[in-house]
């Protein structure tokens, strides 16, 4: 006798009714007895039941209500404010009318939210629109009116004042090489030699020799200073990703640095370098940035630190600290006691014309008005970022002073740093920064006890 594996299916003439009971939200309830209703009496059974109107009901308060509201969760609603299922008790009064208070005080708070942000949002809008407006204003009168006629306008009033808000990005790049200048009379051949140089360097450093060539100690301080370009163009501004090798500004800045430390085999490169030579290539064309950035490091201030030139580097500081002390003398006091001198942080702050220390576009805006008034205005955006945050450092030690300072908060802001800058009087026993300095420098035992060793 055979036997099936499974057992024998029963045949029925009639199909079988669903005798398994159903499922609801919460709980198992047996399925309703009766014919099925049709869908859309269900949905007008429900209607009429909450109050909704439909095509021949009128309109109910309720709907009114959810009419004016902008935002409602309707998950939260259906848990809320509609009834329990039919198998679970019905809600007493007091705890419906409590759940409905709930859900209206929860919508009124979204909807205040909502609203807060949605005038956050249009005040930015029209912040930014402003900001577009003046910026555009200003280009215009960059270039009708002030860079046309740039010697008989660089010194007037109205153009110092534009020129302290900040000098519009399509036009900084002008502005900067008539600022700085071109005492040295580099041009655009002398560019090309001095990288035509670097590059025939470079060539001889990957191709090993059998024997080295007889070379003088500047040419050989020279190739070790190319080495170490390479090194640090990767570092510069690495959030940029602009700079990093394969990047579109590798090779111009890579092109710069090696084309300077030919037409300076005494300086070579120095680390800082290539911070300004970076923002230099932003704003201009690659040989008018190499001549900017000559005339810029030829500055005495550059030169003395580019040169590690310790006595003049020690007048400076010692410079800065007596305006330290006219401006600050509690937070001087503070320093002072806990032995943090000027050399800490000012040395990277001066090394990379803060373009390292902050913000890009705040560092820019600070090179605006360096590019006008020269050294002195580094040491009073010095004492600007120090009077801007006294608070803060009066209540640390020498640890997180210098940690601090080392490493500035990504988001400076700029509107108030310029304006605790501009609080800052550059004169002491009426002398300016100049007179102080040269005073300095015939008699360097003037200088503050803080810094002798």
């Amino acid at each position: 006798m055979d036997r099936s594996l499974f057992a024998r299916r029963v045949k029925h003439s009639e199909p079988v009714e669903q005798r398994d009971p159903g499922w609801k939200l919460f709980g198992k309830v047996p399925p309703r007895e009766g014919p099925t209703k049709d869908p859309r009496k269900i949905q007008k059974e429900y209607e009429t039941k909450n109050g909704r109107a439909g095509p021949g009901n009128p309109t109910s308060p309720r709907q009114n209500v959810r009419k004016n509201l902008d935002f409602e969760p309707l998950s939260t609603t259906a848990l809320i404010l509609e009834d329990r299922p039919a198998n679970l008790p019905a809600k007493p009064a007091e705890e419906a009318q409590k759940h409905r208070q709930q859900y209206e005080e929860m919508v009124a708070q979204a909807k205040k939210r909502e609203l807060k942000e949605a005038q956050k949002k249009k005040k930015q809008l029209e912040d930014r629109c402003k900001l577009e407006e003046s910026i555009g204003t200003a280009v215009q009168t960059w270039n009708q009116d002030i860079l046309p006629n740039w010697s008989a306008m660089c010194t007037s009033r109205r153009v110092r004042d534009l020129w302290w808000q900040g000098i519009p990005p399509s036009v900084r790049g002008k502005v900067w090489s008539l600022a700085v200048g071109n005492d040295l009379n580099i041009t655009h051949d002398l560019y090309h030699i001095c990288l035509a140089r670097a590059k025939e360097k470079w060539k001889t450093s990957a191709t090993p020799a059998s024997e080295p060539e007889s070379e003088d100690a500047g040419s050989s301080d020279r190739e070790s200073s190319l080495e170490l370009i390479k090194l640090d163009i990767s570092r510069t501004f690495p959030h940029l990703c602009i700079f990093q090798q394969g990047g579109p500004y590798h090779d111009v800045l890579h092109s710069i640095l090696g084309a300077y430390t030919c037409y300076r085999p005494d300086v070579g490169y120095v680390q800082g370098m290539s911070f300004i030579a970076a923002v230099l290539v932003l704003n201009l064309d690659t040989a008018d940035a190499f001549i900017a950035f000559s005339n810029l490091l030829n500055k005495p201030c550059q030169m003395a630190f580019f040169r590690v030139d310790h006595s003049l580097m020690l007048t400076y500081f010692s410079a800065f600290e007596v305006f330290f002390e006219e401006n600050l003398p509690k937070l001087f006091a503070h320093f002072k006691k806990n032995n943090l001198t000027p050399d800490i942080y000012l040395i990277d702050w001066i090394f990379t014309l803060y373009s390292k220390s902050l913000p890009l576009d705040l560092a820019c805006r600070v090179w605006d008005v360096f590019c006008r008034d020269g050294e002195e205005f580094l040491f009073r955006t010095g004492l600007g970022l120090l009077r801007l945050y006294q608070d803060v450092l009066t209540c640390m030690d020498f640890i997180h002073m210098a940690q601090f300072l080392t490493r500035l908060p990504d988001l400076v802001p700029a509107e108030q740093l310029f304006q605790h800058i501009a609080a800052v009087h550059m004169t002491s026993r009426n002398r300016k920064w100049t007179q102080v300095l040269q005073a300095l420098q015939k008699d360097p035992d003037r200088g503050s006890p803080v810094l002798k060793r």
